[in-house]
């Protein structure tokens, strides 16, 4: 596991942005705790996650969704298990 580079750790939060509030408390949270131990595989997944819309992002870090087509794989769904586990 090759550890995040200050770009990039800055570049990750950056894009973890959201409009929703909720999101961005949610993967604050989640970069807060994880960051430091993600590794590529999760990057990948985070960044396939956050091209979802807003209110789809957050149905699935909610469970209120799961994720479908594309995001459905089993990346996605390991790393929103952490953040549900938050």
């Amino acid at each position: 596991m090759r550890p995040l580079s200050n770009h990039e750790r800055a570049r990750l939060r950056w894009q973890a942005r959201r409009g929703l509030l909720e999101n961005d408390l949610i993967l604050t949270r989640f970069l807060d705790r994880y960051e430091a131990r993600l590794t590529d595989a999760d990057v990948s997944a985070l960044m396939l996650l956050l091209e979802m819309g807003d209110n789809d992002l957050l149905d699935v870090l909610l469970a209120r969704a799961e994720p479908k087509g594309k995001y459905d794989v089993p990346q996605v769904h390991d790393l929103i298990g952490r953040v549900r586990a938050l």
